[in-house]
């Protein structure tokens, strides 16, 4: 039987034509989305992740996305999780970029901030209110906390790029601490970053300005939104589209979509 041409297909006529984004481009619309392998954690997780990202660039991937890097230690997912706050940090993640690119491919590092789902003592939230998965109560952020933890995400940007790294995907999903701000839920403040809907995407537009201009304009900066919340006092579709629409005014290259937070008793869809 004659073998099919996927690029024909009727139902995906673009998905293997080239996508100019300005600056650069990519050999197709087929994206590899964040997934944590644990490899990252690892003493020497990062050249197994080069050889892993390395293989599907082989393949034929036209960008992918790492797993959650903290930008910084109150970002970690656990205890000593992955951070990416130093040149050094930076340095090591040359195995993966320079793998990838020998392949022929692009990579994006993805840039999360656990907030209230951290798992250790020093976590970090709009409000204090506890996870449902998580046995630490976070502090709640000060202002001034709230302006360093914005510069912490832009510097962890431009440390990305220092790696080698085409891009970032700034984690504003699955119930993490840009989400955490976004949404009534968990946001329960009365000052200039809750509140409003305006005061509570504060904090996601404010990042994503500061990565733009400290990273450049010849950068992929993705931003992954939270197109469904699956939690009551969640964001609202029109919501959903105004913060959207927002974060492309900011400079997001790309708007990526997550569904669902972890403490819905729906699995997340990414």
């Amino acid at each position: 039987m004659q073998a099919t041409n996927p690029a024909a297909h009727p139902l995906y006529p673009r998905l293997f034509s080239p996508l100019d984004l300005g600056f650069t481009s990519l050999p197709n619309r087929v994206l590899m989305g964040s997934m944590h392998t644990g490899l990252e954690e690892h003493k020497d997780g990062l050249r197994a992740l080069a050889a892993y990202f390395a293989a599907r660039a082989r393949g034929g991937v036209g960008l992918m996305v790492t797993g959650g890097i903290a930008p910084n230690r109150q970002g970690w997912l656990a205890p000593f999780g992955a951070k990416l706050s130093t040149r050094a940090e930076a340095s090591r993640h040359r195995h993966v970029t320079d793998a990838v690119h020998d392949e022929g491919g692009k990579i994006c590092m993805q840039i999360l901030h656990a907030g209230r789902y951290s798992m250790h003592p020093m976590l970090v939230a709009p409000s204090p209110l506890r996870a449902p998965i998580s046995p630490f109560r976070p502090w709640e952020m000060s202002p001034r906390l709230i302006r360093s933890t914005i510069g912490d995400f832009a510097d962890c940007a431009a440390l990305a790029r220092e790696g080698g790294y085409d891009g970032v995907e700034i984690m504003g999903s699955e119930g993490y601490l840009i989400n955490q701000f976004i949404a009534p839920r968990t946001n329960k403040r009365h000052d200039d970053w809750g509140g409003s809907f305006e005061k509570r995407i504060r904090f996601p537009l404010e990042i994503m300005k500061k990565v733009r201009e400290k990273a450049g304009d010849d950068f992929i900066v993705i931003f992954r939104v939270s197109m469904l919340d699956l939690v009551d006092d969640g964001s609202t579709w029109e919501e959903v589209e105004q913060l959207a629409l927002a974060l492309e005014q900011a400079g997001a290259t790309m708007i990526n979509t997550g569904i669902g937070w972890h403490e819905a008793r729906i699995p997340t869809i990414a």
